[in-house]
């Protein structure tokens, strides 16, 4: 959506600089909005998706969040694919800590998997390591 479609290169060049785009023609407030009903809308379908397989209550996506942010941390903050294989990853750790260990100790296995990956690999296991020179 955002390399092939208009639409969609304008709500990039809104991203980085408002001001250019604003320049080359692209009203900023319409782009603006856009992006609003967009997140609201893959959040919506997001919630849809998952409310089947969870139980709904007011603190129900924290636990969602943590582990999608934890997923995105052990792939790699920077690289998309690397967030997915990290949740795939942490998936299949979580799934097989509940089948062999303990169903309720799943949760700190995950954790632990992120503590350890944070500690050997800071950058995740599919970050770009950069050198940064003084």
């Amino acid at each position: 959506f955002f390399n092939r479609t208009l639409l969609g290169k304008a709500l990039l060049a809104c991203s980085f600089n408002r001001d250019a785009a604003q320049l080359v023609g692209i009203d900023v407030r319409v782009m603006l909005r856009l992006a609003y009903a967009l997140s609201a809308a893959l959040g919506a379908l997001a919630g849809i998706l998952i409310a089947p397989i969870t139980f709904t209550s007011y603190e129900a996506g924290v636990m969602l969040g943590l582990k999608g942010f934890s997923a995105a941390i052990v792939g790699g903050i920077g690289n998309p694919m690397g967030a997915v294989a990290g949740g795939l990853l942490l998936g299949v750790l979580e799934s097989l800590g509940a089948g062999f260990i303990s169903s309720g100790y799943k949760d700190a296995i995950a954790f632990l998997f992120v503590l350890m990956v944070l500690f050997f690999e800071p950058t995740g296991l599919f970050g770009h390591k950069t050198a940064e020179r003084v």
